[in-house]
């Protein structure tokens, strides 16, 4: 047997053991190691997902201790599986493990993507932040106005108790609540609940996939963190940014995203220069001439933003997005701004614990609060955070409604995105061939 260890960040690590690993007995995982999560470490992959060769679980171990890992197990590959970052990182990363003597590895789509019984519609991104979940907003409509009865499944996001989470359905925002729903989660769950979507996520995106088969005529795969999908999909959209031009040729798995697929959303047109525009029309052209570009603006929804005029504003903005999406800004930004905020406070004095270190290690971070709440206890010091500042009113751009979650001395307006195609093909034009 094979002694591996999967790199991961509670995502598609776990689909990668589901799908690859679980139940064959040419490799034993010794390890799945953890990052960017935070407190995921020292936990375990549970027996009850992990196969009848797993009869313990398998154990979670910080990312730091790779190494060490490597030479205590006697490990020959470690297959690296999580996504959203630079391709100078990955090389990085691939050298830490060949100087421990191990092989690094990538599974590609054919080793994980699962084949659904119904048509499959996949929306993924070269980044964070692109303008994604808009988009999949629009596609469910789209598909929805012709009767069409959509499932969307979301990247996982499984960061609490992993066998309670194999399967999870949410029809009601309600279902938030009783699933003890992170922010981060909410920002993707809460939008498609609110359009009268049906949304799945989890842990196991088999058993996922054949539950959300059973009410649906489309499934709808809403990618996160730049992931390829973990479906088979029938039309592959992805999402590009020209505020981040090259981004697309620069990270992982972007660019096999750009790269794969059939059509090309290139999104905040109305926000983005000619010249950064050009940038990824190249791109296209040099290693995807046959996608079909659709160009579109990201169209600023806020009700009341007269308010905003003269005031001292606290911009929250979505926390994955303006952290390792690599964005200084998002929605709440662009808004104040849009509607003559007198300042825009720096939320950086204020923020106290894991806040503070976000802030720390996500340093083009200066006029933004990102809505970090991986668990209860951020979301106390995100809430302890804004109790702190001095400011007249708070712009929030992430996609929930955070008064859900705690209540804020000031009033807090609520500013989001909608896709707004220009002229033509749009997407009613992509799924009508489809």
């Amino acid at each position: 047997m094979k002694k591996v260890i999967i790199m991961g960040a509670a995502g598609r690590d776990f689909h990668n053991f589901n799908t690859y690993f679980r139940d064959n007995p040419t490799f034993q995982v010794v390890a799945f190691t953890a990052t960017q999560i935070p407190d995921i470490e020292g936990r375990k992959y549970p027996a009850v997902l992990a196969g009848k060769l797993y009869p313990d679980g398998i154990p979670i171990y910080a990312e730091e201790e790779l190494d060490s890992l490597i030479r205590k197990f006697g490990v020959t590959k470690v297959y690296f599986s999580y996504s959203d970052i630079a391709h100078l990182d990955v090389m990085h990363k691939a050298s830490q493990v060949q100087a421990a003597g191990a092989s690094f590895v990538l599974l590609g789509p054919k080793d994980t993507m699962v084949k659904s019984e119904k048509p499959v519609v996949s929306i993924c991104a070269v980044r964070t932040g692109c303008g994604k979940s808009q988009t999949s907003r629009k596609v469910a409509r789209i598909l929805q106005a012709k009767g069409r009865r959509v499932a969307a499944i979301r990247h996982p996001m499984p960061y609490g108790d992993l066998a309670k989470q194999r399967v999870q359905r949410y029809a009601a925002l309600s279902d938030l609540d009783e699933h003890a729903c992170t922010i981060e989660e909410r920002e993707e769950y809460e939008p498609h609940i609110n359009a009268g979507v049906i949304i799945y996520s989890g842990v196991d995106y088999e058993a996922i996939l054949r539950e959300a088969e059973k009410e649906a005529d489309v499934i709808l795969w809403d990618g996160g963190n730049n992931d390829f999908s973990f479906y088979k999909p029938d039309l592959e959209i992805v999402v590009a940014d020209p505020h981040r031009p090259g981004h697309e040729m620069l990270y992982y798995p972007g660019e096999t995203n750009f790269r794969r697929a059939q059509v090309i959303v290139l999104n905040k047109m109305d926000t983005a220069s000619p010249e950064n525009v050009e940038k990824i029309m190249a791109n296209i052209r040099k290693v995807n001439p046959a996608a079909t570009v659709i160009k579109a603006n990201s169209a600023l929804v806020l009700e009341n933003g007269e308010q905003i005029r003269g005031k001292r504003v606290l911009v929250i903005e979505d926390g994955p997005t303006v952290t390792h999406g690599g964005m200084g800004f998002g929605a709440g930004y662009v808004a104040a701004q849009k509607f003559g905020a007198a300042a825009i406070v720096d939320p950086r004095p204020a923020a106290v614990g894991s806040i503070k270190g976000t802030f720390e290690k996500y340093s083009h971070l200066e006029k933004v609060l990102p809505a970090m709440g991986y668990g209860e206890k951020q979301v106390r010091e995100l809430a302890a955070t804004i109790e702190r500042i001095d400011c007249d009113l708070i712009v929030s751009g992430t996609p929930i409604d955070l008064n859900r979650l705690f209540t804020p001395k000031q009033t807090m307006l609520r500013v989001g995105y909608e896709l707004e195609e220009i002229g033509s093909p749009t997407l009613q034009d992509v799924l009508a061939k489809f």
